[in-house]
């Protein structure tokens, strides 16, 4: 029998990094008495090593409870902006949030980002301020900034401790009341939307699903809206959190499917899943994702290319959100082009490559996607810098853009102003939230934000300041491609696209760079960085030389002339023959420029 939809809540809980979020989670498993206390661990729901290492939440989970008599869906969603969508996705399928803020640090950019989304979603929000019991928290100023910034009374927002306990009971109580029930039609044709999949050696794809219309029965045929294919149920079921089989879901219900996919790629989030013999329209909101970063993956070991192969492969089952296609280059040799939907994405994929397959990497800077629009009217997609079309080809090129909102103590204002616009932002908005805080919105070229832009805006700020960005389309700019060639060859792994002012000085600085990284050879070494067929930079890695003329005691000029001529025309014939040998670990160094 599927449960009476007036007796179900579903609740997602959103907050920014370590605001909380999976310590609340933990603590309302124990008040619902899900788990058994010897089984309890902290940071339960989060089931990758590298979520607990890092404590983050990389992927969604779902937990059923039951709390007086009602039954709560628990979904645990990311709270970084690179997993934006698949947060939109989990709240697509609740009909309420809590929304969790640190009583300490207050508002942070993504809790205003997701809470934007819950409002946009039309969802029933439960406010919440989380470690009440630190020293330093000062609920009364937090509930303040909540109030003018999302119009919450400052009387109706809970306060809390997800560490202690305390206030948990009165939040279980609030999410009942507040979070209106589900509703659907038990009889109209299925429409269920799944919001997460993760891939399971041994039984496939398990996708977390959410019934909006109609019946989940075990047994019966499904059609797949979005990937166009059809598969056989083999198994449905809720978590408890241990994943438990049940004969149907209902409408307005929450748990897992199986049935026998073995590509995550066909069951991404915001699939529609219907009956093949009664099929209904896909549900809104579903998209591709749409890698924003992108860098070459290389093996340090040449001959480590057909793991990491089948590496990719294997990971790609597990996360169907990155791309990688064959790329050779002349200095790394033979290699991956991957694209990813972050930066955060990339360090996580790379580290799982690193982790899970025992694979070491080389890593190119990461770039971003540019159009290059041709002289004849073509525009190509250029996501590689040592692709792009010739100089004299090209009319302009266009760079994606993010409307990037900054959060932060107004006391750093003049620093990240600063930051800001050496990146090349223009300042849309200015609003304090408080007379201690303000939100910052810049338009800034994504080329500039993917390299150390966080980095700088953590360390300018003490690590008070946070960031969520949004893409704002392609703009034209006044960009060019510079190439570093050694000896006269293009070196293409040191390839890169950047704006005209800052070209000289990245030139010089990946010149001066690579002089101290190469070793000497047998001969002289021009290291130049050139634009188009114009030199900017150009350093010389001075020869190694033999003291020829030491076996020369006195005697005439000429026997020490006729010995250095001689030399010198042997360095002249090696330097025409000669190849630059590189070392790995050079290219490792260089490629970490900005470090």
């Amino acid at each position: 029998m599927s449960t009476d939809p007036a007796r179900i809540r579903n609740l997602s809980v959103i907050a920014h990094i370590d605001h909380g979020k999976s310590t609340l989670a933990d603590r309302i498993l124990e008040r619902c008495g899900a788990v058994d206390p010897r089984d309890m661990r902290e940071q339960y729901l989060d089931s990758m090593e590298l979520e607990r290492e890092r404590g983050i939440t990389i992927k969604a989970q779902n937990v059923r409870l039951e709390w007086k008599g009602h039954i709560l869906h628990l979904i645990d969603t990311p709270g970084h902006v690179d997993f934006g969508y698949e947060v939109s996705r989990s709240l697509a399928a609740c009909e309420g949030v809590v929304l969790l803020v640190d009583a300490a640090q207050g508002i942070e950019a993504q809790t205003l980002a997701n809470a934007y989304l819950a409002v946009e979603s039309d969802l029933a929000i439960v406010a919440a301020l989380n470690k009440i019991d630190l020293p330093a928290a000062d609920p009364e100023a937090r509930g303040a900034e909540i109030e003018k910034v999302l119009g919450i009374s400052n009387e109706e927002i809970l306060r809390i401790s997800a560490k202690t306990g305390e206030g948990v009971d009165a939040l279980l109580d609030r999410i009942v009341e507040h979070i209106p029930p589900p509703t659907g039609d038990p009889d109209a044709p299925l429409q269920a939307l799944i919001f997460d999949s993760y891939y399971d050696t041994y039984r496939g794809v398990v996708s977390a699903v959410r019934v909006m219309n109609g019946t989940l029965t075990a047994g019966s045929r499904l059609r797949f809206l979005q990937a166009g294919s059809s598969h056989d149920v083999e198994e449905i079921g809720v978590r408890l959190p241990v994943a438990t089989p049940v004969s149907s879901l209902g409408p307005g219900e929450v748990g897992y499917l199986v049935a026998g996919i073995k590509d995550v790629g066909q069951a991404r989030s915001g699939e529609t899943v219907t009956e093949l013999r009664r099929q209904a329209p896909a549900l809104p909101g579903y998209r591709e994702p749409k890698p924003m970063v992108f860098c070459g993956l290389f093996p340090v070991d040449g001959d480590e290319y057909a793991e990491l192969r089948d590496s990719l492969e294997k990971l790609r089952i597990d996360d169907a959100s990155f791309t990688y296609e064959p790329e050779t280059s002349g200095a790394l040799g033979f290699g991956f082009r991957c694209g990813f939907l972050g930066l955060l994405h990339m360090e996580i994929i790379r580290e799982r490559l690193e982790r899970e397959f025992g694979l070491s990497l080389i890593a190119t800077a990461p770039s971003v996607e540019y159009q290059a629009h041709l002289t004849d009217g073509r525009v190509e997609e250029v996501d590689n810098p040592s692709a792009m079309p010739d100089a004299s080809q090209i009319d302009y090129i266009a760079e994606p853009f993010l409307d990037v909102t900054i959060l932060l103590p107004s006391e750093y204002t003049g620093a990240v102003m600063d930051l800001c616009q050496s990146r090349r932002g223009e300042m849309i908005r200015m609003e304090y939230l408080s007379p201690e805080r303000l939100e910052l919105v810049y338009h800034v070229p994504l080329g500039e934000v993917v390299v150390d832009f966080f980095d700088q805006l953590k360390s300018r700020t003490k690590g008070y300041a946070s960031l969520d960005y949004e893409p704002a389309g392609y703009e034209q700019s006044e960009l060019v491609k510079v190439d570093v060639l050694l000896n006269g060859g293009p070196v293409d792994a040191f390839s890169t696209v950047v704006h005209r002012q800052k070209s000289t000085e990245y030139g010089r600085r990946m010149a001066e760079r690579l002089r101290q990284l190469i070793p000497r050879q047998a001969f002289d070494v021009a290291i130049q960085a050139t634009i188009g067929g114009r030199v900017i930079a150009r350093e010389t890695v001075k020869a190694t030389r033999k003291d020829v003329i030491a076996k020369c005691y006195g005697g005439d000029i000429t026997r020490k002339r006729k010995l250095l001529e001689k030399q010198r025309e042997g360095k002249k014939r090696m330097k025409s023959i000669g190849r630059v040998d590189v070392p790995q670990e050079a290219f490792v160094a260089a490629l970490r420029l900005d470090e």
